[in-house]
């Protein structure tokens, strides 16, 4: 432990030395009254220092030499460009140091609540969300969903122009017959460049035809609603897409593509009601005991 401390401050002597071009303050103390040795110091803004030890957390101990003083090296920076804007505000304005030190403390407290809540959340918090509560909520908030770009569902194949058996990709992508669908799976796996094939879901099409010929269709809608199969092409490749159906902005979004933050929104809100519950709790508990007391009512 000890030797891994000697290499530890020698690698931030060091890496102090690159940031500040020099290492001309940056000396081992004198033998203290103790008998000891002085701490190594790192690095100096007018009247405070950083020493090695303070950099004993920061940078993991199993940490690569180059990682080390990269990471060793950041921090002094900080650390540096800190202490002088402290000491600078500390020169322009005159501080309230009653006032200062009771807000470090309401930081304080405010963090210590805020872990302990994290932690009773964490503990208690019931990930698991049905398809029924998803489902309900959908219904009573259909209002919150609506749309703000257009959505399809279908198929979607990209190809260099020099793929083999185009034809039989062209059949493929009508899906009449029950095994067409699985007989484009494996013809994408093998030649295309690009593929959707999820009929079920949901998709934003501008992300779907980006970097495609489609994408400057002028007006989207319209082309919706005239084309329901579409074969494209650029100077590379060809561009298959199957339109099963769509939606447009300011319509209601289904449910299943809103699904995901719906989950979401019910499990913050098991979040926020376990916290007001932890403090009705030990408000509570507390009123019990006697454990507060209001004098002067």
């Amino acid at each position: 432990m000890r030797n891994s401390r000697k290499a530890f401050a020698s690698l931030c002597l060091w890496v102090t030395g690159i940031v500040l071009g020099g290492c001309d303050y940056l000396t081992m103390g004198q033998p203290n009254s103790g008998g000891g040795e002085e701490e190594i110091k790192v690095a100096r803004v007018n009247d405070k220092f950083l020493y090695a030890n303070d950099l004993a957390d920061i940078v993991p101990p199993d940490a690569a030499p180059d990682d080390s003083a990269r990471i060793a090296k950041r921090y002094i920076n900080s650390w540096i460009r800190k202490q002088l804007m402290i000491d600078e505000a500390a020169s322009k304005i005159e501080f309230d140091e009653q006032e200062l030190e009771r807000k470090i403390l309401d930081y304080r407290y405010a963090l210590m609540v805020y872990e302990f809540e994290k932690y009773y959340v964490n503990t208690e918090l019931q990930k698991k969300v049905t398809e029924e509560e998803i489902a309900q909520y959908y219904e009573a908030n259909k209002d919150n969903f609506e749309l703000k770009q257009i959505i399809i569902r279908g198929v979607f194949v990209k190809v260099p122009k020099e793929a083999p058996r185009l034809n039989k990709l062209r059949e493929f992508m009508e899906l009449k017959k029950d095994d067409d669908l699985e007989k484009l799976k494996s013809y994408c796996y093998r030649f295309a460049s690009d593929f959707m094939l999820d009929r079920n879901t949901w998709v934003n099409f501008e992300e779907l035809v980006t970097n495609t010929p489609l994408m400057s269709i002028p007006n989207k809608v319209q082309w919706l609603e005239a084309n329901k199969f579409v074969e494209t092409s650029d100077d590379h490749y060809l561009y298959f897409l199957k339109v099963r159906n769509y939606k447009i902005s300011n319509e209601i979004s289904p449910l299943e593509f809103v699904r995901d933050q719906i989950e979401t929104i019910i499990i913050n809100k098991r979040k926020t009601e376990l916290a007001t519950q932890l403090e009705k709790e030990i408000y509570e508990k507390a009123e019990k005991n006697d454990a507060f007391e209001i004098y002067g009512k």
